[in-house]
Formats: structure tokens, sequence, C-alpha cells
């Protein structure tokens, strides 16, 4: 099977700017995690999400966290510890209603103290909300 430039724009994936041939690596999953979305990264980049022992640098960290899952903030630092500079970290919250709902003040003040910069918010399945978060890329020197 194909995929048609059609076909690319219809995938979810591509809301989360991710491309073909990149390695994500994926951190928070559980059974509610959309099934629907995990198989159309897989499809958008052509390899299956790393889990959370992958041990090489991923091109994008995909975080499932919910607000009984600790400290946020703690979370998107681990996330920021396995890639470079500048690769996004696509934070993913259920939505506002669900089991599991993080406020997005929550969110900002997480990011803004984990020393990352909120670029984007995106629909990112039926019970999920996307944040697209990146490491400024001249904040981290000396990291990796």
């Amino acid at each position: 099977m194909s995929a048609t430039a059609g076909h690319a724009e219809s995938n979810p994936a591509t809301r989360l700017g991710l491309q073909p041939g990149q390695v994500v690596q994926e951190l928070g999953y559980d059974d509610d995690c959309d099934q629907d979305l995990r198989e159309s990264i897989e499809e958008l980049t052509g390899a299956e999400l790393a889990d959370e022992d992958y041990d090489d640098v991923p091109d994008a960290v995909l975080l499932w966290f919910r607000e009984d899952d600790g400290d946020l903030t703690d979370a998107l630092v681990d996330a920021t510890s396995v890639v470079e500079n500048g690769a996004p970290i696509l934070l993913l919250t259920p939505k506002t209603g669900r089991a599991g709902y993080v406020e997005p003040s929550d969110i900002g003040e997480a990011a803004t103290t984990a020393g990352l910069a909120q670029t984007s918010s995106f629909n990112a399945a039926k019970d999920w909300s996307g944040s697209r978060l990146v490491t400024p890329k001249a904040a981290r020197t000396g990291k990796r």
C-alpha cells in the first residue's frame, strides 16, 4: 500500500510535525493511549515506536501523561534528557472532562520549569490533547 499525498495529510501523526524516517520514543504508555494515533505515527515514520528502554537518541519523544502519573516537571526533564537540543517533546494529556485531565496552566508551568518552550497545541486524538514542546537549542549547551 503506497502512501499518497492525500493520505499523508489525513494521517493524524502529521499534526505532530513528524517526518518519515524519524525515531520516536514513547514514554508513559498505558492501556488508555490512543492506538490509532500510535499506529499513524508508526505508519508515517516507517518504524515502530521505541519503548522506554531505547538506548539511542530519538528524534522526538511522545510522552503520554495523566494527572496521577506523578510530577509533570520531572517527566518532562526525563524526556529532555534523551533527545538532542531542539528535538520535540510531544506531550499528550487527556482532554477536558476526561480522567487524568491536566490543567493547561500546569503544563505551561512544568514546561517552563523544565526549560522547554511550548510551540503549539493540537487535537491529538479523540480523548487526548497535545502540546509540542522544544528545548531551546542554545539553552542546553554541554548536554550530549
